[in-house]
Parts: C-alpha cells; structure tokens; sequence
C-alpha cells in the first residue's frame, strides 16, 4: 500500500500525534499540561479531537462538556469522519511547507480544525437537527473566521491553508484531495433557490482570493489563479485566470492540490 495512504490510518496518526506529543513535553515542558489534556490523556484520536475542538467552541451558550459530547456522539456513529480527519492532517502535513510534523495541525492550524467542525455541522444537518447545526456553523465562523454551510459536502484529504475569509455555499461538493487558500468564495451568483453552488472535482487547487460562483464544474486537477473571478465550468486539467477567469494553459501535474504552485509560468 502506498505509504501516503496508509499513513491516513486513524490509528497510525493517532501512534505518530502521541511520540510528537512526548517529545514536545521534553523539549518544552511549560507546554506540559497543555499537551497531555488534548492528546497523552485520550486513548484515540476521536477522544482528542473532542476534547480539542470543544475547548476551541466552547461559550456562553454551549459548554465544552455539551460540545465534547456532540463530537463524540458524532465520530462514534459515523466513524468515517475520523478517518476524513486523519485523512485531512495528512493533507496539511504532505502540501504546507510550513509544517514537518502531526501535532500542531491538530493543535494549532485554524484549517484543519475548522474542516472538522463543519463536520459535525454536516452530521447534524444530516440527522434533521438543522438548528443545532447552524449553530455549530455560526461558532465556527466566529472562532475560525471560516464560513461553510452546515449542507455543503467535503471529501477527504482537504486542506484550507491559512484559512482566514473562506466562505462556502450549501450546495456546494468539494471532492477527495482539494487544496483551498485563504479569502476564497465558493458562492452563488444571487438569490436563486436550489442547487446553485459550485461542484470541486478532486485534486484542484483554488488559489489565494479566487471567488468560484454558481453551479459550475470546476474540473479534477485543475488551477483557479489568486484573485481569479471563475462564472463558467473549467475544463479537467486546466489553469484560469483572470477577472473573469479565463483558460491559460494545461495543468502538468495531475493533481495541483499536491504541489500548492500558485504560479502561472508552469501550469
């Protein structure tokens, strides 16, 4: 089995998060406490999770005892969001520069901890408790400065880099290993009803700022240039650009996601 993969194995993250976790104690123990509440104290990487993202949540309105029990109720009945989740720190670690190990994606990165919150959200919205749901979006907008309808679907293996301003519409489907920057729109083009958001094949990479509006194909393994405007389906395998977005070349690698090439010179 390709290494990559197999490395999206809850259980195999959960060993890696765990031996990064000590080490971190021993470099740095003022951190101690820290990190033994969100990770040496769980047996699982649901449990941590859980207790991680309640933390961040947590108000006046909903405690983070209530929160950590809705996550938990959540990854035990649909166990398939642990291994999205596992899937999605893989994402981060494979494509940031920025980023050599497991633990702070799951610590730190606002990104990746708001994927998981939308997945809660779209559990409920799934299970008709729509109310409860918009209220877990509205948190995460607050908290994360990340804005995802409660009915938008998401693959596996995405990563929301730097994350801050993204806004994504309810009917939108983003497929398995999408990469999303910060400041981009996945949108409708006005008040219409119904199926009106974009659909993001896999392996796409949606540049800084692009704003991506109306039920449109955006093709697998293409490129959305930063500040790019897109109205219209873009073709597999393809780079746009432009205000508004228009066809500039072939993409060479099959899934730009991967590469995080924001540049237009090689496509």
């Amino acid at each position: 089995m390709n290494t990559a993969i197999n490395e999206r194995n809850p259980e195999l993250i959960w060993t890696k998060l765990c031996e990064e976790a000590t080490r971190v104690i021993a470099q740095e123990p003022i951190l101690a406490s820290y990190v033994y509440n969100c990770i040496l104290n769980h047996r699982s990487l649901a449990s941590a999770l859980s207790v991680i993202l309640a933390n961040k949540l947590a108000d006046e309105v909903m405690s983070a005892v209530s929160l950590r029990e809705l996550f938990e109720e959540a990854f035990e009945a649909a166990p398939n969001l642990i291994i999205a989740a596992s899937a999605d720190i893989r994402a981060v670690y494979d494509r940031d520069a920025a980023t050599n190990t497991y633990l702070p994606v799951v610590l730190y990165l606002k990104g990746f901890q708001s994927i998981q919150v939308h997945r809660l959200a779209n559990y409920l919205w799934r299970n008709s408790r729509q109310a409860l749901a918009s209220f877990i979006q509205s948190r995460n907008s607050e908290v994360f400065a990340v804005d995802i309808h409660p009915g938008c679907t998401l693959g596996m293996g995405i990563m929301f880099d730097h994350a801050t301003g993204i806004v994504i519409g309810e009917t939108c489907v983003i497929e398995d290993d999408v990469s999303i920057l910060q400041h981009v729109t996945l949108g409708g083009t006005g008040n219409e009803q119904g199926d009106r958001h974009p659909k993001v094949r896999s392996g796409v990479l949606i540049s800084a700022g692009a704003k991506v509006l109306g039920n449109i194909e955006i093709g697998s393994g293409s490129k959305i240039g930063a500040g790019s405007v897109v109205l219209s389906d873009v073709r597999p395998h393809t780079t746009v650009v432009g205000v508004p977005a228009r066809e500039i070349g072939k993409c060479e690698v099959d899934s730009p996601a991967q590469t995080m090439d924001q540049s237009l010179g090689s496509h």
